[in-house]
């Protein structure tokens, strides 16, 4: 009969808690198909008969959709830096 001995507290194991990646991963990929669109309808009403007001709207949208993604890539950027900061890089887990 084998009895398993604890481990005195000096050697356990200590994990560091790591945040949980964010539920909105398909945001980016959503933002940036969206904004492809948007320039695309922008520059064929631009050269065809349509109304400019058209054209100004999907212009409009592309700089929506744009000031989102640099948004949405300056807050990954502080996150990533505050999770740096703690000694935990979420690009490279092994490190």
């Amino acid at each position: 009969m084998i009895t398993e001995h604890a481990r005195p507290p000096e050697h356990r194991e200590t994990t560091v808690p790591v945040p949980a990646a964010p539920q909105r991963r398909s945001t980016r990929p959503l933002l940036w198909t969206l904004l492809a669109l948007s320039l695309t309808a922008n520059g064929i009403t631009s050269t065809s008969s349509l109304p400019a007001a058209v054209g100004i709207a999907f212009g409009l949208l592309a700089l929506v959709l744009g000031a989102a993604l640099v948004r949405d890539h300056y807050r990954r950027r502080r996150a990533a830096t505050q999770v740096g900061s703690e000694g935990i890089s979420r690009r490279h887990p092994a490190a």
